[in-house]
């Protein structure tokens, strides 16, 4: 992957074991639409799965991470509301209204897909048989703590299967925005109610990826839009730069 030139950035007080240039890109635009950043963080994901996973992906942007799945991989997607072999998201005379994921979105069945009822969907994700998890978040910590379901003082539908889905998968991945109206999401401590403790293996935004390791957060990736010093701006956990940092595909 080709690096770009930049000059030497100054020291910070966040960890770094890294020589990756960390001063900010020339004449680059760091404004992105909400369609670019979904696109940036599902296509990254997408990368998270090996063949045969059994994957359950949350509502909302992480649904959309089964576009960005090549078909040869042979992954199969399993939705809470009862379908396992979920596939691509549907949309115009495509649809099939019988068909839907766990957010209300249309989606194909793949060859093979079966239906259920929840009791057996719930089964499935409390008994460690899906591979990989991907959810929305609030908020992560960095102990790998991860608060999705509620604000204080606010309605809330409910919680879902958040809870059942970070415990029970075998690598959980968290997709979301870098920020949230400016607020900042990857924190030292989450102070929002916890969906989980110390569950979460990966975290992607649009701007980083971070692996949560047993030394604290770990950034591996970064998207070239961004700097090294831009993450550290905009969170307020503690992490180690890797020493094999790379560019996000954007």
């Amino acid at each position: 992957m080709t690096m770009l030139e930049t000059k030497p950035a100054k020291k910070s007080a966040t960890k770094t074991t890294s020589s990756f240039v960390q001063n900010p890109i020339k004449n680059v635009q760091k404004e992105l639409t909400k369609e670019q950043i979904h696109s940036i963080i599902a296509k990254r994901a997408a990368k998270e799965f090996k063949a045969g996973d059994i994957v359950t992906l949350g509502i909302g942007l992480p649904t959309l991470v089964a576009d960005y799945v090549p078909q040869e991989l042979n992954v199969v997607f399993q939705s809470e509301n009862g379908l396992l072999g979920l596939g691509k998201s549907q949309s115009g005379d495509n649809i099939d209204p019988r068909i839907i994921n766990a957010g209300g979105g249309y989606v194909e069945a793949n060859i093979g897909a079966c239906f259920y009822d929840s009791p057996m969907a719930f089964t499935m994700m409390r008994g460690g048989h899906i591979d990989a998890t991907v959810l929305g978040a609030l908020q992560v910590d960095e102990d790998g703590s991860l608060a999705n379901w509620m604000i204080p003082n606010k309605f809330v539908p409910g919680m879902g299967g958040a809870m059942d889905l970070v415990v029970g998968a075998k690598h959980v991945v968290v997709v979301m925005e870098h920020l949230s109206k400016g607020q900042i999401k990857i924190v030292k401590k989450c102070d929002l109610p916890l969906t989980a403790y110390k569950e979460v293996n990966l975290i992607i935004t649009e701007r980083c990826a971070m692996k949560v390791t047993e030394n604290g957060l770990l950034l591996t990736e970064i998207n070239p839009m961004f700097t090294v010093q831009d993450i550290k701006d905009t969170v307020s956990a503690d992490f180690t730069v890797s020493d094999e940092l790379k560019y996000m595909e954007i």
